[in-house]
């Protein structure tokens, strides 16, 4: 097990029950997963249940998305326009679309465990919960540890939303309903879904933050954040005066004395072009090195003009990312709280 910093505190993956883009068949068997923070109400009571109090009774909502988004935005107006479908169309799964005969998985909090059952009711909602006042009963068939399963599998229904569409590793938590389960892991002791799993996770971290440095960072906050990641890595750094020094954004030197590093910063969506960076080429004096900081990428132009250019380096929005991760805990407190990420473990193939 090596040390991953950064890993996305929170990870948010939205999936519906489709396959291939087709309707599952109302035959074929479904599985859906769940989060709670109350435990008790499920396993004692038998049921699952979500909150949402301020959307009412879902069952008097029209049975199609578009009206459950329009409740949605009404009920919470200052929700993010992202989060809008997502909110709705988790909410809309849990009334209409699971279905008395389908498959829960929950992973209970208090003891651990992975339990299984099937969906014994519909929906019901209850204004005397205290919080979660969306309901369907449950009968719950089976409890196993969190060892009897895939890292895989664990990583999927670890979603951060609390009703989801379990789909890559449905296989595996329908195979533990049949008596002689076995777990799926090899008998080696090896997970076989650790590698792909670890990579997912590092993969999703990157787009989070790559995503965040766009919608927050745009033009001159930009500069100041490149800025701020210059210092992190050991390097001096001076802002040039808005729309001043000929295109200059930032000046930096590595100790006090030369050569000295001329960055230009670009926060556009599309791809930068060989003219773009020559108009840096242009600003350099004899000694100077120069450095082209984009979110996005350059252009097959604009890579080739780098390649014969060596003393100007490119870094697009991936090799930005990687950057940021690596030395995240020098940054500026604000910028940390503007990328929210947390230091875990997470498991890899022996011999990484």
């Amino acid at each position: 097990m090596i040390t991953i910093a950064n890993i996305l505190h929170n990870i948010v993956v939205a999936t519906a029950p489709i396959k291939g883009g087709i309707p599952m068949s109302e035959t074929e068997k479904r599985l859906w997963g769940i989060h709670t923070y109350d435990d008790n109400l499920f396993l004692k009571q038998g049921k699952i249940a979500i909150g949402w109090r301020e959307m009412g009774n879902l069952s008097v909502i029209d049975n199609n998305r578009d009206a459950f988004k329009i409740k949605y935005q009404t009920v919470y107006p200052d929700a993010k326009k992202g989060s809008i479908p997502v909110g709705a169309g988790m909410l809309y799964r849990f009334c209409y679309e699971a279905q008395v005969g389908d498959y829960v998985v929950f992973p209970s909090k208090s003891n651990r465990m992975i339990n299984l059952g099937e969906i014994t009711g519909d929906y019901v909602y209850e204004p005397t919960q205290p919080e979660y006042v969306q309901t369907r009963t449950v009968k719950w068939l089976k409890s196993l540890p969190r060892t009897a399963f895939t890292q895989g599998a664990l990583y999927e229904i670890g979603s951060a939303i609390t009703f989801f569409a379990v789909k890559s590793y449905a296989d595996e938590f329908f195979a533990a309903l049949e008596k002689g389960f076995k777990s799926g892991l090899s008998t080696s002791g090896e997970d076989p879904t650790v590698g792909a799993t670890a990579e997912e996770i590092i993969e999703s971290t990157k787009d989070f933050v790559l995503k965040e440095l766009s919608r927050n960072l745009k033009g001159y906050a930009l500069e100041a954040f490149v800025a701020n990641l210059l210092q992190a890595m050991g390097y001096r750094t001076t802002i040039s005066s808005q729309g001043g020094d000929s295109g200059i954004d930032i000046t930096a030197y590595k100790d006090e004395l030369p050569p000295r590093i001329l960055v230009q910063v670009k926060s556009q969506d599309s791809d930068i072009k060989e003219t773009t960076i020559q108009s840096l080429k242009g600003a350099m004096r004899e000694g100077d090195y120069g450095l082209f900081i984009t979110l996005s990428n350059y252009t097959k132009n604009a890579q080739k003009y780098l390649e014969s250019t060596p003393i100007i380096r490119g870094i697009n929005g991936t090799e930005l990312v990687d950057l940021v991760l690596k030395y995240y805990n020098l940054l500026d407190e604000k910028y940390q709280k503007m990328i929210p990420l947390k230091m875990v473990y997470i498991p890899v193939e022996k011999g990484n």
